[in-house]
């Protein structure tokens, strides 16, 4: 795959994650934390607002992989 076309399906693809992860991220926690404690509100968001780096991350991986030259 050209490394340009692979860094455009990257981005698109990571921005489009980051929106889905977002949105389902706020309603799991609207939803399922509506009556909890503030600590395990705020846990839950911390926890939330920081695991989508491993996902992101592998697509950054993938995004900067160098081609295969097919000899």
């Amino acid at each position: 795959m050209v490394p340009s076309f692979r860094k455009f399906i990257g981005m698109v693809g990571l921005v489009v994650f980051v929106i889905v992860y977002a949105f389902v991220a706020m309603v799991i926690g609207d939803l399922k934390l509506q009556n909890a404690n503030g600590w395990v509100t705020f846990g839950y968001y911390a926890f939330a607002g920081l695991i989508w780096v491993i996902p992101a991350g592998a697509i950054i991986s993938w995004m900067e992989r160098p081609s295969r030259n097919k000899s």
